[in-house]
Order: C-alpha cells, then structure tokens, then sequence
C-alpha cells in the first residue's frame, strides 16, 4: 500500500514524522486516474452507439430513443468507467476490494457519516437555490419514461437509486478519489493531496452530470461529489457514500418527478439500499473476513 511520503527532518538526525496509522490510499500510480477517465469514456461512448443502434434496429427512434433504449445505454455507460477502473488496476495486480472503499463501517459511524453530510451538502444547496434560483428540473428521468409505465418506473428507480450510485461511487470515490490521493502534494508538514483530490474529484463528478442534469445544478453537483470524497476519506468506506448518493438520488426522484408522499419516498430509498445491500455487501465481508 502507498503511503504518503514523510516530511524531510527540520534538522540532522530528526526523525520524519511517521504516516497515519489508517492512510488507505490504493498501491495505483496517479497516471491510472486520467487514464481511467479517457478509457472510460472511450469505452462508454462506444458502447451507447452499440446500444443505440441495436435499438435502432428494433425500431427505436434514434433522435429520441425509447425509455428502455435509454435506460440500457446509461447502464452500459456507467459501467464501461467501472470495467476501465478494474482493467487498470488489474495491470498493476489483482485489485483488492478494501482498496476502492467497500469496508464496513459500524452503524454509529455510517449513519452519523450520512446524516452530518446530507446536512452539509443541503444545506449548501438551499442557499445556492435562492441566490441563483434554481427551478428546472432534471431530463433523466423523463427520459427514462419514469410516467410512461410501472415497469419503466420500476427500471427507472433501480437505475437511478441503485445502479447509479454504486458505480459512480465505485468510479469517482474509490478508483479516481482514492488514486488521486497519492498525488504528492504538501503543504509544508501538511499533506494537503487528499483535499486536493476531493475537489478534482468532486468538479469532475459535476462535469459527469453535463447533458442530463440543467448546467445550474452542475454547481451542487459537484458539492455533492466534494462532500462524497469527505465521506469517503474519513470513514474509509464506500458504503456511507452509496447510502447518501442513493438516497439524494430518491429524493430528487420522488420529489421532483413523481410527487410523491414521504413513506412511499422513504420506502424507495430502504429499497435501493437492500439492493446495494445485497449487491456490495458481501465485499465487505471479505474484508472484515481478513481483517
């Protein structure tokens, strides 16, 4: 494991200052970062064309795909960035799972993480609203026909509360966050790469958004992937940042599309937890295994 290096001695014989017991920071070389982003995007962009035009083929409209048409070409989309990340990373050895984040934390500590971010991150974001005042509404799930039927809605939510925020969080909290941490950045004694990490990190989870988000939510956004990175960097877990990534997702989902009440919003965000649950858990438990 990388460990950041220790501060030259102020004078002969004074021993540096030894690295933080808890530093995670992945074995990977800073350049797997923007190589991640270029193969992902290389990669994404040819598979939605695959995707499009097999449901062009189907008699899909390629100007305006239908629901399921979008649906598996965000899916796809998001998971050629997580087959990048592990291709990458595979070069320099087989990948651990501690190293992207997937540790279980206790739950004290996941739900005082989730609880002290969502209160950061909305309440930045209220006060961004009324000075910019903010009213569009975000094209992804109109584009996912979350109106057109139940089982488009059904598609739609999983996309978006689960599958969604398991593989962005995959991507940018423990492949691109956590190798950019090993950016060899100080600040005097300070090691100040972390921070720095979170904001890159951060700025180009709100660039991801371009195209199915308004370019005024772009802003809180990327807050959002900031405060992620702060979730992730101190809990040195994925798991908190699946659980408010998720849960924001709903909320944005039940409130601003479906209008929905708080137990049928609330009952959506306990459901796409125990799909990411049942999906990521047992990767943690691998880690606790050998712990």
């Amino acid at each position: 494991m990388v460990l950041p290096s220790a501060s030259p001695p102020a004078h002969p014989g004074e021993q540096p200052a030894a690295p933080p017991p808890n530093d995670d920071r992945p074995p990977w070389p800073v350049w797997i970062a923007p190589a991640g982003l270029v193969l992902g995007f290389m990669l994404a962009s040819i598979g939605t064309i695959v995707v499009d035009a097999i449901a062009h083929a189907g008699g899909s409209s390629l100007s305006n795909p239908s629901p399921a048409a979008n649906i598996i070409s965000d899916i796809v989309f998001d998971l050629c960035f997580v087959g990048a990340a592990l291709w990458l990373t595979s070069r320099r050895g087989r990948p651990r799972v501690a190293d992207f984040g997937y540790r279980w934390v206790t739950p004290v500590t996941g739900i005082a993480a989730v609880v002290l971010g969502a209160i950061g991150y909305y309440g930045v974001t209220a006060i961004y609203a009324v000075v910019v005042k903010t009213n569009q509404t975000d094209k992804l799930p109109s584009d996912l026909g979350v109106t057109h039927s139940t089982a488009a809605l059904v598609a739609a939510s999983l996309f978006v509360c689960a599958i969604a925020p398991m593989a962005e969080e995959f991507f940018f909290r423990g492949f691109l966050f956590g190798t950019l941490r090993n950016l060899p950045l100080r600040i005097g004694r300070y090691d100040v790469a972390s921070w720095v990490a979170a904001v890159v990190t951060g700025l180009l989870f709100g660039l991801a958004h371009l195209g199915s988000a308004p370019a005024v939510y772009l802003v809180p956004l990327a807050f959002l992937g900031f405060v992620l990175c702060l979730i992730r960097w101190r809990t040195r877990s994925l798991y908190p940042c699946m659980a408010l990534h998720s849960a924001n997702n709903a909320l944005a989902l039940g409130v601003n599309q479906l209008g929905w009440s708080v137990p049928e919003i609330g009952g959506l965000i306990l459901a796409s937890w125990l799909v990411i649950g049942v999906i990521t858990g047992p990767l943690g438990a691998r880690v606790q295994q050998r712990a």
